[in-house]
């Protein structure tokens, strides 16, 4: 294999024992350093660990290093265990930090980590999970971080070197091998130029000058329809393309939109016919509606692709897409994380996506890892990207930020959870404060952040200790408990100290630990609840209540999660052997949403299982878990297929 300059040096550095942080643009070519690292463990008999961002991911990478080194790859994420002590495991960030904090000697025949999408350290709800595994990595321990372009690289390097007290190797690459060309349709034109757009699409006609900020309600945009862009890549012979859109429900919306065109022809549509016919049999979707419902769009060369679908319906898209025999994928923004999909064409549908609490033009590091898709390394010479732009909701300032700026520094948003926090006093009693300064806030951030910082740090710690979790510098048996379910530590461990978790019945246990993990879409419904579910609802509220009040109190935010219950009848009738399709009567929620929830509430149960709690308790979560993981929940059956 001929390598880039760029993977020549990343090898020879870790070929030399550095650990090594590499900085590409998407598509670059960043795997084939960790496929290095993975065969000269292999060779020299030493284990490696492999963590991703997503679950899909984890799947992803299992399944290719599977491929390669059969017999010598597992996989634990949480819901899935399988080939647990092969010497290339694959794992979520989540399960390396719990490893680290709870049982850091089983990893100690591991000799190397490659973090994959290493930037998520930046990521406001999850960051602190990769900031905690890279603060306590064992000493032993060599790392591989891979990144789409990270501009504060050095930065990042530098705060590894001094808390590990060893030289980090950065190795950054700019160019990508296949280069991108940028294209804009905007009233009812698609422009070749940024420079053009700026001009006749943000032109006033009013007042003959160009107009910079919001486009004027008195003059009215010309449409842009998608299905002009779709003509076009396909006049141009552009496709296959990848339509990114920021939302489920548009995904299929575009998709029924499109299905005017057949961008098959019939050796073509034979094909994929066969092997989406094959796919059903293998994943067993054979008969299942949501399935018959997309073989119309496959016999045309259209998918669509959002976490709303079955997961193994999801992985039959993605293999038919790398088949070459889907020429339009309309998709939500993970299908670029990481998921190793390219095509000759990226369209976004918008700029715009919500950002946690309001809607925002998009990163330029999240632009670029959607971009980034386009153009296929050895098969394309150039990628083509082509925005839709609406003047009436973005100015010309904020096209020319998200394209030409610098992608966004990764910044540290460490805020470390009740679990983490026990565990360390476990470890460190009171003086775990004094591992802040080994995080990279504190590398990165002004002393008044600083102060403000470990003032939060001491603030959990005292509500913990006023919730009864420490008692005279130690943990209680409550807290004990706490330090095993992560995200979920205060409402399951109250309801463990009150005898309320002993006492529930199986149905109950698998509707709480449902509801401990579910999440409402906004205007979700929920439905009428049956009395025992009402009385479990009530009994969390009563307990929980005076608990979010005293956090409140502490001034501690974001508060703690609480139950949602819209999901119960679902799960009640799961555990009663009633089929998925009927269960799915029972609630708003997708197919993709139903089986993901069930998914992390075996995971829950599984955590559960580790605190202290009976023999009685873990045969009963035993058997929960056993009725509860089967057919479409059954995510290692998808790994099996």
């Amino acid at each position: 294999m001929i390598y880039d300059p760029f993977q020549i040096q990343a090898i020879e550095a870790i070929n030399q024992g550095h650990s090594v942080i590499v900085s590409a643009p998407t598509g670059a070519g960043k795997t084939v350093i960790a496929e290095h690292v993975i065969q000269e463990c292999m060779r020299k008999g030493e284990k490696v660990i492999y963590t991703a961002p997503i679950k899909a991911l984890s799947n992803q990478k299992f399944r290719d290093f599977h491929e390669q080194f059969p017999d010598q790859v597992g996989i634990l994420t949480g819901d899935i265990s399988l080939n647990a002590q092969a010497p290339t495991l694959i794992m979520t960030t989540e399960i390396f930090r719990n490893k680290i904090l709870e049982e850091p000697r089983s990893l100690e025949g591991y000799s190397w980590i490659i973090f994959d999408e290493i930037h998520y350290l930046d990521d406001w709800e999850r960051g602190t999970v990769w900031e905690e595994s890279l603060i306590f990595l064992p000493s032993h321990m060599n790392l591989l971080g891979l990144s789409a372009t990270i501009p504060n690289i050095n930065e990042l390097a530098g705060w590894l070197s001094i808390i590990h007290h060893k030289e980090i190797k950065v190795i950054v690459e700019h160019n990508r091998p296949v280069p991108l060309h940028f294209y804009y349709q905007c009233q009812g034109q698609i422009f070749d130029s940024y420079e053009k757009l700026r001009k006749t699409g943000f032109h006033s006609q009013e007042t003959h000058r160009y107009y910079d900020g919001r486009f004027p309600q008195s003059v009215r945009a010309k449409p842009s329809p998608p299905l002009g862009i779709i003509e076009h890549l396909d006049e141009k012979n552009l496709l296959p393309c990848i339509y990114f859109v920021f939302s489920r429900r548009r995904t299929e919306q575009l998709a029924e939109e499109v299905i005017k065109f057949d961008f098959l022809n019939e050796d073509e549509r034979k094909k994929v016919r066969d092997l989406y016919d094959h796919f059903l049999e293998r994943f067993d979707l054979k008969g299942e509606p949501s399935a018959y419902r997309l073989r119309p769009f496959i016999e045309r060369g259209i998918a669509y692709h959002h976490a709303g679908m079955l997961p193994t319906l999801k992985e039959v898209v993605e293999r038919l897409f790398t088949s070459r025999l889907i020429k339009v994928i309309f998709t939500t923004e993970t299908f670029a994380l990481g998921i190793n999909m390219p095509a000759r064409s990226v369209i976004f549908d918008e700029l715009r996506k919500f950002y946690g609490i309001s809607f925002g033009i998009l990163k330029t590091r999240d632009f670029y890892q959607m971009a980034g898709r386009a153009g296929r390394r050895s098969i394309d010479t150039e990628g083509f990207v082509f925005c839709r732009i609406n003047p009436h909701y973005m100015t010309a300032p904020e096209v020319h930020k998200i394209i030409y700026s610098q992608p966004e520094k990764v910044l540290s948003h460490f805020n470390a959870s009740y679990a983490t926090l026990l565990n360390l006093y476990l470890q460190y009693g009171e003086e775990l404060y004094e591992i802040y300064p080994r995080s990279f806030h504190h590398y990165q951030r002004r002393k008044e952040d600083r102060v403000r910082a470990v003032d939060q740090l001491k603030t959990k710690v005292r509500f913990l200790k006023d919730q009864g979790y420490i008692r005279k510098n130690k943990l209680t048996e409550k807290g004990h408990f706490a330090t095993k379910v992560y995200g979920y530590e205060l409402i399951l461990s109250e309801l463990y100290l009150q005898g309320v978790l002993e006492k529930l019945s199986l149905i109950e246990l698998g509707v709480l630990s449902l509801a401990v993990v579910f999440e409402p879409r906004k205007g979700a419904i929920k439905p009428p609840l049956t009395g025992s579910t009402r009385n479990l609802e009530a009994t969390t509220k009563n307990i929980f209540r005076p608990v979010l009040r005293n956090e409140k109190r502490f001034g501690i935010t974001p508060e703690s999660k609480r139950c949602y219950f819209h999901l119960a009848p679902a799960m009640e009738g799961w555990l009663k052997n009633e089929s998925f399709d009927r269960i799915l009567q029972y609630s708003d929620a997708d197919e993709g949403e139903m089986v993901r929830y069930f998914r992390m509430s075996i995971q829950i149960l599984r955590e559960v299982m580790e605190a202290p709690v009976s023999d009685e308790m873990k045969d009963k979560i035993l058997q929960l878990i056993r009725t509860i993981n089967r057919d479409v929940i059954d995510s290692e059956k998808q790994l099996r297929s």
